[in-house]
């Protein structure tokens, strides 16, 4: 491969990443609104705590 061909490859998997980043953090934040307006609202960061996720898999699966 070349030199042109590598740098094409190179640009590409960055706008993956920067796509990937993007989608996690509008993910992220579409959490945090749901949990604050839906949800009990008190701390909107703690959904992206690992307690609280056990907690909702807690209640899912009867554990």
């Amino acid at each position: 491969m070349d030199k042109e061909s590598l740098s094409y490859v190179g640009r590409q998997l960055l706008l993956i990443l920067i796509v990937l980043l993007l989608a996690l953090m509008i993910f992220a934040a579409g959490l945090m609104i749901g949990y604050a307006v839906v949800g009990d609202g008190d701390n909107v960061w703690a959904i992206l705590r690992p307690e609280k996720w056990q907690e909702i898999m807690g209640k899912f699966t009867g554990k």
